[in-house]
């Protein structure tokens, strides 16, 4: 493994901190990741579904998707084990590697490992790490110690984040609703997703939910390979390993310069050699005054060569980066063993000293009585109040005592009427509110009008229809005064139907006036 080529820095993180950078990586590597995702997800997905729907059985294909995501799982971890090293791989070599990279290990994961929470971390250590048997049990085992809780509690955050989404795109959909249809709109849609389903809901909820897991799984993936490369980095000192490759890089370049300098030099001829025939030649015939520039050169040669053999017989360079890295190699705290001591101490309790006098006695002497007799006071002005305001709340005490009768039963074959409507509909209702049944009076109303209603937008109701059907089949009438009419004899009767509110003999009156003048009901 080239570590000095990796692309993150490495150094001992929290955990919580190794989960931000796998994140990271993800959304580094984000269309490495996702296109070749989608190219294998899509078709497993639709080919899954169509199958499970043939066989009536649409939980076969929610039980094998899930089933499968660990063979999903190895799309990301493949992409960022490239690229962290600065080799990101492209959809086609991602696609082709997914043919016979880690099926060796897909055996425990699609079996006896398929239902561990701490699968996000274990997954580099299968497929990566080649390890094996015995081997590969200890690896686990040593790499999940210290992040374990993490790593379940990473998984169970991730599960919440597609729940989240999917309620987020299923509700998106009400958003749409008017606000008066709300309540109805997600009555049948519960009804749709539960009571006998059709193939395209069941599908269309199956998508949703893999829509949010596609969002959510690579970074799942991701922060499980920055708890790996977290623990990794702890145990096997990867940041100190670096930082000596670096260094030895550093060194090696530094000697190699240093060499093909002084190979260089050598080759040169050395001044000594190139003067000394010449000082032998003209010793004689040169004046006494020339003598000692040539020893002066002599010597000047001499320290030269003593100069080079020091460089090739001895290896130490003179580098001062060397002893910075080696000055912080040492202060990192991973190098210097800790020792925890401890040991009981008794402790001396220090005498306080009596709080000074306050320079008004008196007032201190109030404050204190206050202090302590403070609740009594507030209670005993609490009672002053209650007393005070008897005549209000005494009747109503008494009243709410009181055993009081239920209502009678509201009588529902009062509503009902036959068949035929009469031809004098104002008249009768008129009569049937006199005789004493309001209630069968504005059920009269109520079922005249929406006959009424019906005949002039032309449309024809089902049996059992709703006050909210019949208001938005009204909404067809050419007329606005025959709308407004129409809903306001639906407010009335759903008053009197569902909150016992019954309107006075004045309102009723008006009400039949108007329904009669738009209807055209004689009176």
């Amino acid at each position: 493994m080239k570590l000095e080529s990796l692309r993150v820095e490495l150094r001992p993180r929290s955990p919580w901190e190794a989960v931000e950078l796998g994140t990271a990586l993800v959304r580094r590597n984000a269309a490495a990741i996702w296109i070749p995702w989608l190219l294998v997800v899509v078709p497993v997905f639709v080919a899954v579904n169509l199958g499970a729907l043939a066989a009536g059985r649409i939980w076969i294909a929610w039980l094998a998707m899930w089933w499968l995501k660990p063979l999903f799982d190895r799309i990301p971890l493949f992409v960022l084990s490239r690229a962290v090293f600065g080799e990101t791989p492209t959809t086609r070599q991602t696609l082709a590697a997914q043919r016979g990279w880690g099926w060796r290990a897909m055996r425990g994961h699609l079996l006896w490992r398929r239902i561990s929470l701490t699968r996000a971390l274990m997954l580099p250590v299968d497929l990566l790490e080649g390890a094996d048997g015995g081997r590969l049990r200890e690896r686990r085992r040593v790499l999940g110690s210290g992040v374990g809780g993490q790593a379940m509690l990473l998984t169970l955050v991730c599960v919440l984040f597609v729940v989240a989404l999917s309620l987020s795109m299923l509700s998106l959909a009400l958003l749409f609703v008017p606000w008066e249809f709300l309540s109805e709109s997600v009555r049948a849609a519960w009804s749709l997703l539960t009571v006998q389903p059709p193939p395209w809901a069941q599908f269309t909820l199956h998508a949703v939910v893999w829509i949010a897991t596609s969002a959510i799984e690579p970074f799942y993936v991701g922060a499980g390979f920055g708890l790996y490369l977290n623990r990794r980095t702890r145990i096997e000192a990867w940041d100190v390993e670096i930082a000596l490759r670096r260094m030895r890089t550093r060194l090696a370049t530094t000697a190699t310069a240093l060499l093909l300098v002084a190979g260089m030099w050598s080759l040169l001829p050395l001044p000594s050699q190139a003067a000394a025939p010449q000082a032998h030649a003209a010793q004689d015939e040169a004046p006494a005054r020339q003598r000692p520039r040539a020893e002066d050169a002599a010597a000047r040669s001499g320290a030269e060569t003593a100069r080079i053999g020091e460089i090739f017989g001895d290896a130490y360079v003179d580098d001062p980066g060397f002893d910075k890295a080696v000055e912080q190699a040492y202060r990192d705290p991973l190098l210097r063993p800790k020792r925890t001591q401890s040991h009981w101490q008794a402790r001396k309790r220090e005498r306080q000293a009596p709080p000074s006098m306050l320079p008004f006695p008196a007032l201190a002497k109030v404050v204190a009585f206050i202090g302590e007799f403070g609740l009594w006071l507030l209670l005993l002005a609490l009672l002053a109040v209650l007393a005070a305001t008897a005549k209000r709340w005494l009747p109503w005490l008494r009243g709410g005592v009181l055993v009081r009768e239920p209502p009678a039963p509201v009588e529902v074959a009062d509503a009902t009427l036959p068949d035929v409507l009469p031809e004098d509909i104002a008249a009768a209702a008129r009569r049937l509110w006199r005789e004493g049944r309001p209630r069968r009076a504005l059920a009269l109303l109520y079922r005249a009008s929406v006959e009424a209603m019906a005949a002039r937008a032309a449309v024809t109701l089902v049996p059992g229809a709703t006050e909210s059907e019949c208001l938005r089949a009204s909404r067809r009438m050419p007329e606005p005064q025959d709308r407004d009419a129409f809903a306001r004899v639906v407010r009335v009767w759903q008053y009197a139907a569902y909150a016992q509110r019954l309107p006075d003999e004045g309102e009723f009156d008006r009400l039949l006036d108007t329904l009669a003048q738009r209807f055209g009901w004689a009176r």
